[in-house]
This record gives C-alpha cells, sequence and structure tokens, in this order.
C-alpha cells in the first residue's frame, strides 16, 4: 500500500500512484470505522463522561469500556473512547463574520481538547445565544422570532458533530455570517448511501458506537429524527453535499434583516462605524465597551462617543443597571 506497490496505468505508461491516491481508493473499499482504530493515546480517564450518564440516572461500571465499545479488537481504547475522554486533541470550531463573506472575521472559538459530548453542549450554549430573538409590533401583537429555528439548528449542528468523518482528523466547522450560520461537516455521504437515503429520514450513522452514547446522554432524542425535524421547517436546499464535506445553511430571517436595514436607514444612520455598534448590541445585549472594543478595533473612548450617540437619538435603550443590565435596540 506504498507508491513502491500501487501502479495505475496512463494510456500506454504505467505510474506509481500517490500516498493520497492510495489512501482515497482504500477508503473507498474498506469502511474503517472508529472503533477499530486505536487512540492516539492509551492513558485515558472518562471523569466528564460519568457525569453525564449519571445526570440521566445511569452508572457506568468497570466494564463500561466493553459495553460502549471504546476497544479495539486487541483490548486497547479505540478512537471513538479518545474522543469521549476527559482529555484529548481534538477542538470544534467556531467562528464569527462581520459580513457576508469571510473577510471580516470578528471571532474565532475554540471548544474542546475534552469529551466531545462537553464540548457540543459548549458549542449548542454558544449558538442559542447568538440565535438572538427579534421582535416585531404590529397593530394587533408582536411577534417574536429567532434568527434560525432552534429546533432544526441544534439537530443539524449534533449530526455535524455526530456525523462528522474523525479519522482524518478533521473537526466539524460553525460559523456566523451576518446573514446565515453554516454547518460544516466532514465526511460527504456514507459509501452506498444515496441522497435519497440521506433525506429520508432512516437511520444511517457513520459513527454508531458514538451515536448510541450521545442518545444515551440525552443529545439525541431518536435515531434518524433529526433530518425529519430540519425538514420540517426548511427544505433540501440548505444542505451542499460535496464528496467530502456536507454544510447545512440556514439564512436569517429576511423579513427580520430588511426591517434592520429600514430602520437604519429611516434613522440616518449612513455611518458605518455606528451599524457595526448597533449589530452588535443587537446580538449581544449584555457586551461591555471593552468587547465592544477588542471587537470593531475602535478605542474605548470612540466606543463612549458612538454609544452616547445613539442614545441621544433615542435609537438604543438602556435596561438596568450599568454593571447588569442590557441593551435594547428602539425599533421606532
Amino acid at each position: 500500500m506504498s507508491p513502491n506497490g500501487c501502479y495505475m496505468r496512463l494510456g500506454a505508461s504505467t505510474q506509481p500512484m500517490t500516498t493520497a491516491f492510495i489512501d482515497e481508493l482504500y477508503a473507498k473499499r474498506i469502511h474503517t470505522t472508529l472503533r477499530n482504530i486505536s487512540s492516539p493515546r492509551q492513558d485515558l480517564t472518562f471523569a466528564q463522561l460519568k457525569i453525564y450518564y449519571q445526570e440521566r440516572g445511569l452508572e457506568l461500571n468497570k466494564q463500561f469500556a466493553n459495553s460502549l465499545e471504546l476497544l479495539t479488537p486487541d483490548g486497547k481504547y479505540n478512537y471513538i473512547a479518545y474522543l469521549l475522554a476527559d482529555e484529548n486533541g481534538v477542538s470544534i470550531k467556531v467562528a464569527k463574520y462581520g459580513g457576508k463573506d469571510k473577510v471580516e472575521l470578528i471571532e474565532n472559538e475554540e471548544y474542546g481538547y475534552c469529551s466531545l459530548i462537553k464540548a457540543t453542549n459548549y458549542v449548542l450554549e454558544k449558538m442559542k445565544l447568538e440565535n438572538v430573538t427579534k421582535a416585531r409590533v404590529t397593530s394587533t401583537k408582536r411577534i417574536e422570532k429567532n434568527l434560525v429555528e432552534p429546533v432544526p439548528m441544534r439537530e443539524a449542528l449534533i449530526n455535524a458533530v455526530v456525523h462528522n468523518d474523525f479519522s482524518r482528523e478533521i473537526p466539524p466547522v460553525f460559523e456566523i455570517f451576518s446573514d446565515r450560520m453554516e454547518f460544516t461537516s466532514y465526511g460527504g455521504l456514507i459509501q452506498g448511501q444515496s441522497l435519497d437515503d440521506f433525506f429520508s429520514c432512516g437511520s444511517m450513522p457513520r459513527n454508531r458506537e458514538l451515536m448510541r452514547v450521545f442518545k444515551d446522554v440525552g443529545l439525541v432524542e431518536q435515531l434518524g429524527s433529526g433530518m425529519s425535524r430540519i425538514l420540517n421547517a426548511y427544505d433540501r436546499t440548505v444542505f451542499e453535499i460535496s464528496e467530502h464535506f456536507i454544510k447545512v445553511i440556514f439564512p436569517f430571517s429576511w423579513s427580520d434583516e430588511k426591517e434592520r436595514t429600514s430602520f437604519l436607514k429611516r434613522n440616518g444612520d449612513d455611518n458605518g462605524d455606528d451599524m457595526k455598534i448597533l449589530l452588535l448590541l443587537e446580538k449581544e445585549p449584555d457586551i461591555t465597551a471593552k468587547k465592544l472594543s477588542e471587537k470593531t478595533g475602535f478605542s474605548t473612548r470612540k466606543i463612549s462617543r458612538i454609544i452616547k450617540s445613539l442614545r441621544e437619538s433615542g435609537r438604543i435603550i438602556r435596561i438596568g443597571s450599568d454593571r447588569k443590565g442590557h441593551w435594547e435596540i428602539n425599533k421606532f
């Protein structure tokens, strides 16, 4: 299984295959599960995993490594065990951008180097905070709506983690833009799986052992139910599937986006600096002036000047004390 022993025909000549090409062909022929891949470390501990099981009223006895299939056929900890251990080298990346492309990076955070269960919960909480609620007052009632439907967002996030192909040590990535959220997992469709199979809402887990643990700790409610919850709110066009990646793109509510743009125009906000501050206050109502300075690159003096101007014009309102309060955008 090296260029010295693998060749391919090119016209009338024979050429040695590259290592990458050999790996790709071999991966297509032999489905290597994480259960059969040895952990890069064998000094693993599982205190975090045991706590998550205890919270569900379950106990992990001394034979849990066998019962959860965390061992290779020769008795070593496998890669599933590595992902679920208290310490590992795996992290999930969350990036936030100021616009619709990747030019203006506002945040770049990593959640990991711990049990994948713990890292997933951290990312879930982060995305909940980012998925702010928009309010619109009509003549008869007040309508509130999240940027993205919460249930499909949660299901897509967990799917991106639990179905990711970790065998190439490529973690899932979660990105937030000004108009959408994108969740990207590595691996493409499972060998032998068609697009119809993918959208059928049946269960074809890439990492069966990992799925079982996620179900035990309550992150997955029912096998195969995640896709139906996503498709109940969005159509298939939110998915982009390539040979090696599956991406879910959740667009923000366009009505809310238009209302925000209209509001800013009506109030004469032609200043891009004011726009940046308003967007940040809208997404993080309890953000501090220091944090605003870090995210925008503006001096704290400039931040104070913009905040003062926005307050005096009535565009923002302070609710509560300076220390423990939060900002609200006043939509005239």
